[in-house]
């Protein structure tokens, strides 16, 4: 299933007992279309205030299920701000979590003196501070490749925070707003909001451009390291290997990664 949210009224994704989430309006609506219990897989698990515009689930139905019919079904029974925008058939070897190759993020920054325009305020932070492209860029060069990124995540028990960082660049949207672009192999609970809180940082000069690889080498969490406002924030891609190398991809994302680890 190919999903679309705004994520300003949801809790996050994941359900959650007397919360609206993401997961929740889906499983019940999806529920009632096929009369039957679902459960589904999520490719990316967004937090709260996260928007999506390429989020990817899997759910298994039977076989013989239209997608078509199905996407248009759930269109009427849906709310306005959660979209299914296709559903299409996969090798059982498919797994939406552990075969994605990658992940790609959006962040928009509205740097304008007027702040973020009101139809983009909900995915839009508003920065009222100068914004040092060049510095931005070269912080975030140094944070590319293969590392353990603790110190720009939220602690999970038994969770590894090594990732290989492989896109984190900035342009100019136009209007007035900065994206910045950010794709790795998988992200740890708060990592993009967390990277972009410390660029965001360099950017208005209030810390140095090789400040935010150095913390690389804390190994837990830095306190010091601000958590960019969920709103500004949405998951646009999830990038997967062809169908003969999908099992295999899933047992190599199952395995706990360790820093060098071939």
């Amino acid at each position: 299933m190919d999903i679309a949210y705004d994520g300003t009224d949801f809790s996050g994704w994941a359900m959650q007992p007397a919360r609206r989430t993401v997961c929740g309006v889906l499983t019940e609506a999806l529920s009632t279309v096929v009369r039957a219990p679902v459960q589904l897989t999520v490719a990316g698990r967004t937090d709260a205030g996260v928007h999506a515009t390429g989020q990817v689930a899997h759910v298994d139905l039977a076989a013989d299920l239209d997608g078509t019919w199905l996407v248009r079904r759930l269109a009427r029974l849906l709310p306005s701000d959660v979209r299914v925008r296709a559903v299409i058939p996969v090798p059982a070897a498919f797994d939406a979590r552990f075969s994605a190759l990658r992940r790609h993020y959006r962040y928009r920054v509205a740097t304008a003196p007027h702040g973020a325009e009101p139809l983009r305020a909900r995915d839009t932070l508003s920065w009222p501070h100068p914004l040092d492209l060049t510095a931005v860029t070269d912080a975030s060069e140094r944070l590319l490749g293969e590392h353990d990124f603790a110190a720009f995540c939220k602690r999970r028990e038994g969770a590894t925070t090594v990732r290989a960082l492989q896109r984190l660049s900035w342009t100019e949207a136009g209007g007035g707003v900065v994206e910045a672009a950010v794709s790795a192999d998988a992200f740890c609970h708060s990592m993009v909001r967390s990277l972009v809180g410390a660029l965001l940082d360099v950017g208005r000069g209030r810390r140095a451009g090789a400040w935010p690889a150095e913390l690389l080498t804390r190994g837990e969490r830095a306190s010091e390291v601000p958590v960019a406002p969920a709103h500004g924030l949405t998951l646009v891609a999830v990038d997967y290997p062809p169908d003969a190398e999908l099992a295999a991809r899933a047992d190599a994302t199952r395995r706990k990664r360790v820093l060098g680890a071939q």
